[in-house]
């Protein structure tokens, strides 16, 4: 879900920088701009207690919006801990802002993460990894697990395998011996692994080259794309890529989307899109609250939903319905 799409500062249509990444009953925030929790408010899944946050930086358009969603919590007197993520730094930045947070009802940890840390959670990992910005900076990874292979219930219907836990062992990769004192292996009925998802969000960043080593075939890319071609001069004197660029690296890593954030209020948009769709084709460049869903690879590519986190337009779907 994309909170906030604009650089450096927010539009009258564009929030600055928030990406919601829901994956099952996880709410991952990464980046936490200016009016982030009004611009959640505004969704159609509201100011849920988030549990995790993820800073790439410490430029003011990715964390301005942290103190107030912090107090936000406070005041519904929050119990449940909280935890935010950034570079090194980041401790120094919160007390900075201690000021203005002030006491909270709820516990905060910070954790400082470096480039090739990776967060273990179930089915998948969040990965840090290095980007190319003025300052300490980071981008992040949804990396999900490999998938047991499809089962064959013609199959184990063919061998004689009872339903129950035989074939669930079987699904989890362990041979079975049947009542008749057959022994089934795996091979003979599970297909070969399936690969999860990967989403890759590089916050700001110059071109760089480890996200094209790192993420082939991720299936989607949210890449930056501050400047168009014509100012890459600029783009290269402040960290920043253009769409161009942005296109040549999703190109390079063979991603299955490309999706173009962080655009300079100078452009409309357009001439980005048309840009990077020159290099690569399935590049989309949302605007806020536009939502992707990532299906899993065998079942088709991600699409995008315009508005589809929009409360209005779940309301008009459920009146219809």
């Amino acid at each position: 879900m994309f909170l906030g799409t604009s650089a450096s500062a927010p539009t009258a249509r564009r929030g600055t920088s928030a990406l919601l990444i829901r994956r099952g009953g996880d709410r991952l925030l990464f980046d936490c701009g200016e009016g982030t929790q009004r611009q959640l408010l505004r969704s159609s899944i509201g100011l849920v207690d988030l549990e995790e946050i993820f800073v790439t930086h410490f430029h003011a358009d990715h964390y301005l919006g942290l103190p107030g969603i912090l107090k936000t919590f406070s005041l519904r007197m929050r119990e449940t801990p909280l935890t935010v993520y950034g570079p090194p730094g980041l401790r120094d930045l919160y007390e900075a802002l201690g000021r203005v947070v002030g006491k909270l009802t709820y516990p905060v940890e910070l954790v400082e993460l470096r480039a090739g840390e990776a967060l273990a959670r179930d089915g998948y990992e969040l990965c840090a990894f290095p980007v190319d910005h003025r300052v300490p900076a980071l981008g992040y990874s949804l990396v999900e697990e490999a998938r047991p292979g499809r089962f064959d219930e013609a199959g184990a219907e063919a061998l004689g395998v009872p339903f129950g836990p035989e074939r669930g062992a079987l699904q989890r990769g362990e041979q079975v011996t049947l009542a008749d004192g057959r022994t089934i292996r795996p091979g003979a009925l599970v297909g070969p692994p399936r690969p999860g998802r990967t989403v890759v969000y590089t916050g700001d960043t110059a071109p760089a080259e480890a996200v094209a080593m790192l993420f082939a075939s991720a299936n989607v890319l949210v890449h930056e794309a501050t400047f168009a071609e014509a100012d890459r001069e600029r783009a290269a004197e402040t960290g920043h890529s253009t769409a161009f660029q942005a296109a040549t690296v999703a190109r390079a890593a063979g991603v299955s989307l490309l999706a173009l954030t962080h655009v300079s209020p100078r452009y409309l948009g357009s001439e980005l899109l048309r840009e990077a769709r020159e290099i690569f084709p399935a590049t989309i460049l949302p605007r806020d609250f536009d939502v992707v869903e990532v299906p899993f690879p065998e079942r088709g590519d991600p699409v995008l939903v315009k508005g589809g986190a929009r409360p209005e337009r779940h309301e008009q779907e459920a009146s219809s319905a």
